[in-house]
C-alpha cells in the first residue's frame, strides 16, 4: 500500500486550537480557564472556511457524516449514562461509604498504600480521576495535621491510585474513547491494559509500604466512620458485569437502576432528587459530548482535506515494524497530552490517526486502545498543570490546617504509579509479542 503525503495546510483547524488553547491556558495560569469546546468552535469557523474551491454544503455534509458516525454517537451516550451514574453514587453516599469504609479497617502501617488502593478502586468505580482526588484530597489534610510532612506523599499516593482507575474503569471517559476510536470491546482492552500497569501498582504498593514505615501513622480502626456496605454494590454490579462481557451501556443502564431502587426503597430518598442527580449527571457529561461531536466533524474535514494523510506519512514513513508504528502512536499522545493537558480531548484527537497507522501496519486494536489510554493517563498524572495536580492543590488551599505551602514539584517527586506505568508500557511495546490479526479482540 503506497502511503499518501497529503496537506499540511489541511491540519491548520488543528493547529490553531492547539495555539490557542495552549497559549490562553499559559497566559491565564489555568489550563481549565478556556473551554475547549470554544476554542474547537473556533476550529470549526476555520475549517469552513479552507479551501475555498470546496463548497461549503460539501464541507457541512463531510462534517456531518463524521459527526454523527456511530461510533461517536454511542461514546456520547456512553458518557452521558456514566455522568448519571456518578452522580447518583454521590447523592446515595455510595462514594463517603467506600472511603470510611476503607479507612476502618485499613491497618495503621498501611495507610499511604491504603490511600493509593482506596483511590484505585474509587476511581474504577467511578470512571473519573479528579473526582477521586477532590473526594480523597481533604482526607490527606486533615493526615496532615497528625503526620506532619506526609501530605505529599499521601497526595502522590492519591493522585497515582486515581490515574489508575482512570486508566482501567469501564466508565471512565478516557477509556471509552480509546476503545471506540479504536472499535474495540472494553472487556479485551482491559485485560490487555491490566497486564501493562500491574507491574507498576505492585512496585508503587511496595514503595508506599516502605516510605510509610518512617511515619507515625495512627490507627483509624477505633473511629466512628460511617459507612453502609449496601451502597457500594451498584460500584461492584457494574464492574463485574462489565468485566463478563455485557455491552458497558447495559452495564450502566442497570447500575443506575441499582442506585434508583436504593435511593428510594433504602435510603428513602425523594424519586424527584435522584431524577434531578441523573439531569445533574448529565449536564455534567454535555460540554464533553458536544465536543466530541464537534472533534468528530472537524478530524473529518481534516482527514478529507489530507491532513491526516500527512501526519500517518510523516509518522510512518521510516517504521518497519509493528512496534515502530506502537511506538509512533505513545509518542503521540504523549506530545498531544503534553500540549492539551487533557487526556479525554488527546484520545478524541489523536485516536482517528492512530487508527489509520493501526489499519495500514496492521496492529491489534486492543493494543492500541490500551497504548493510547495508558499514554495519556500516565503523562496526564504527571502534568504539573494538569486538572489531578491541581485538584489536589486546590484542596490543601482549602483545608483548615495552617501554613500549608505545597508546590506541585512536591507531588510529582511522590507520583511512583506514573512514572511506572510510562516505563511499563515501553517494555510491553518493546517485549511483548504483538499479534499479526487484526481483530477486535
Amino acid at each position: 500500500m503506497e502511503l499518501k503525503k497529503g496537506n499540511f495546510w489541511a491540519l491548520l483547524p488543528l493547529i490553531i486550537f492547539i495555539v490557542i488553547y495552549f497559549s490562553s491556558s499559559l497566559i491565564l495560569n489555568d489550563f481549565y480557564a478556556v473551554s475547549a469546546l470554544v476554542v474547537f468552535m473556533i476550529a470549526f469557523i476555520v475549517a469552513m472556511l479552507q479551501f475555498p474551491k470546496v463548497s461549503f454544503d460539501k464541507k457541512m455534509k463531510i462534517f456531518s457524516e463524521n459527526a454523527g458516525e456511530q461510533t461517536i454517537l454511542l461514546m456520547v451516550l456512553i458518557f452521558l449514562f456514566a455522568g448519571a451514574f456518578g452522580q447518583l453514587g454521590t447523592a446515595v453516599g455510595a462514594v463517603e461509604s467506600t472511603v470510611n469504609l476503607a479507612l476502618t479497617y485499613l491497618p495503621s502501617s498501611f495507610i499511604i498504600v491504603g490511600f493509593f488502593l482506596v483511590a484505585c478502586f474509587i476511581s474504577i468505580s467511578i470512571g473519573t480521576s479528579v473526582g477521586t482526588v477532590v473526594t480523597l484530597a481533604p482526607i490527606a489534610v486533615e493526615m496532615e495535621r497528625v503526620i506532619p510532612g506526609s501530605l505529599a506523599l499521601l497526595l502522590g499516593a492519591i493522585v497515582g491510585g486515581a490515574m489508575f482507575g482512570d486508566n482501567l474503569s469501564f466508565i471512565s471517559d478516557t477509556t471509552i474513547a480509546a476503545t471506540r476510536t479504536q472499535n474495540v470491546d472494553m472487556k479485551s482492552k482491559f485485560k490487555t491494559n491490566f497486564l501493562i500497569v500491574l507491574p507498576a501498582a505492585v512496585i508503587s504498593i511496595i514503595i508506599y509500604f516502605y516510605l510509610s514505615q518512617g511515619l507515625a501513622v495512627p490507627d483509624f480502626s477505633h473511629k466512628e466512620l460511617p459507612f453502609d456496605v449496601i451502597t457500594i454494590i451498584p460500584y461492584i454490579l457494574v464492574f463485574g458485569l462489565s468485566i463478563w462481557g455485557l455491552n458497558v451501556l447495559w452495564s450502566l443502564v442497570i447500575g443506575i437502576i441499582s442506585f434508583l431502587l436504593l435511593g428510594v426503597f433504602y435510603i428513602d430518598l425523594p424519586f424527584v432528587d435522584l431524577v434531578g442527580s441523573i439531569n445533574q449527571g448529565f449536564t455534567g457529561m454535555f460540554e464533553l459530548s458536544i465536543l466530541c461531536l464537534i472533534i468528530g466533524g472537524v478530524v473529518g474535514v481534516i482527514r478529507y482535506n489530507g491532513g491526516l494523510d500527512f501526519i500517518i506519512y510523516h509518522i510512518t514513513r521510516n517504521i518497519r515494524s509493528k512496534k515502530g508504528a506502537e511506538i509512533s502512536i505513545a509518542a503521540l499522545t504523549v506530545l498531544a497530552n503534553i500540549t492539551l493537558a487533557n487526556n479525554t480531548i488527546t484520545i478524541l484527537i489523536v485516536g482517528k490517526i492512530a487508527k489509520e497507522i493501526s489499519n495500514f501496519h496492521q496492529l491489534t486494536p486492543k493494543r492500541v486502545a490500551s497504548i493510547l489510554d495508558t499514554a495519556s493517563c500516565f503523562t496526564q498524572g504527571m502534568l504539573p498543570y494538569g486538572a489531578q495536580i491541581l485538584a489536589a492543590l486546590a484542596v490543601t488551599k482549602l483545608g483548615q490546617t495552617t501554613n500549608l505551602t505545597l508546590s506541585p514539584i512536591a507531588i510529582i517527586g511522590n507520583l511512583f504509579y506514573p512514572f511506572l506505568t510510562g516505563l511499563c508500557l515501553v517494555l510491553y511495546i518493546l517485549f511483548n509479542k504483538t499479534s499479526s490479526k487484526v481483530s477486535g479482540n
